[in-house]
């Protein structure tokens, strides 16, 4: 008992000491900012005394940026929520439009890869099922950073595209949905016990590109908890052993969060709504044709550019969702 009591102390002053670095590097970020908006004012007085116009460009370009990381800054700040500085791990799952919406869950995976690298996060493909013709069926996403799923908690929900079809030889105008589900990676050990008379485990090969790629054992893991019907996949890991453990370890973070939600309304704030994927439940549509427009029907925010979306720039896009949610709360 007291090795155990060791090491909970070990664990509990990591956390701490994480903690104060966090705050650390927030006000070392806030004293720079405040060094640059000083010199932005000593440019702008120089140009008034020397009347030169010619700083007027410099003194733009220094403006747009320190706004640029003042509102990133500010954004931040938003990220308070219970779960949000941990790393975050994403599912997509295809729905209705076959074919179409596996190549949409394709799509989707590569804007949150691209996106995570634009923070500086990292990504690990946990599972996937292949697409039938082309892209996945579903795919798990583990996307390591700190806030990694403060920011990417505004993806939950159903995603819409239009588009002109590339699988229609006809070339008419495709509707495809796919849902995306978000769950903090929590760190420490939640204190869930699960019985074996619980949960069903199913062994499986995972899924590969074919030729060498092909894994030669039965080590992919599919983990369901019969009392909730909830299911967990993973099979990257080396080993049966491995991915049964990581299987283990998202399945109790899932029943941790139930088992700390009061009442559905608070569950729905951690997961997000479970709905149909189709008609009537997108949190947000993705036009490609006849127009390009990107629009969150929740915060009702538009962006024009919608190959700049789907490259991964989603900050306009996550921004607007966390200032809306903060006012919801």
């Amino acid at each position: 008992m007291a090795e155990t009591g060791f090491w909970d102390n070990q664990d509990k002053t990591q956390a701490v000491m994480k903690e104060l670095k966090n705050l650390k590097d927030t006000m070392d970020e806030y004293q720079h900012l405040k060094g640059r908006f000083e010199d932005v004012q000593t440019l702008i007085l120089m140009g008034y005394e020397e009347n030169d116009a010619s700083l007027i460009p410099e003194i733009q370009e220094a403006m747009n940026l320190f706004i640029a990381d003042l509102e990133d800054l500010k954004l931040r700040t938003l990220l308070s929520g219970e779960y949000d500085k941990y790393n975050a791990i994403l599912t997509l799952h295809a729905g209705a439009g076959g074919t179409e919406s596996c190549d949409w869950a394709s799509m989707l995976c590569r804007m949150y890869q691209r996106f995570a690298d634009k923070k500086g996060f990292t990504t690990e493909m946990i599972d996937f099922l292949d697409g039938d013709e082309a892209g996945y069926k579903s795919v798990t996403l583990q996307i390591n950073g700190i806030n990694a799923y403060g920011y990417l908690k505004a993806e939950k929900g159903v995603h819409r595209l239009v588009r002109i079809s590339p699988f229609n030889a006809a070339g008419k105008r495709q509707t495809s949905f796919v849902s995306c589900d978000i769950m903090p990676d929590i760190e420490e050990d939640t204190g869930i016990e699960i019985s074996d008379d619980d949960i069903r485990i199913d062994i499986f090969r995972s899924s590969g590109a074919g030729g060498q790629h092909v894994n030669k054992t039965s080590s992919a893991i599919r983990i369901i908890h019969l009392p909730t019907n909830i299911v967990v996949q993973c099979q990257n890991e080396r080993s049966q052993l491995q991915n049964k453990d990581r299987a283990m370890k998202m399945l109790k973070a899932k029943l941790y969060l139930l088992k700390q939600q009061e009442n559905l309304d608070k569950l729905s704030g951690i997961r997000g709504e479970t709905k149909e994927i189709g008609w009537g439940s997108q949190i947000r549509s993705y036009v490609l044709q006849p127009y390009t427009l990107v629009k969150d029907h929740r915060t009702n925010e538009e962006v024009g550019n919608a190959a700049s979306v789907l490259d991964g720039n989603l900050d306009s896009l996550i921004n607007a969702y966390l200032k809306w949610n903060a006012q919801m709360q």
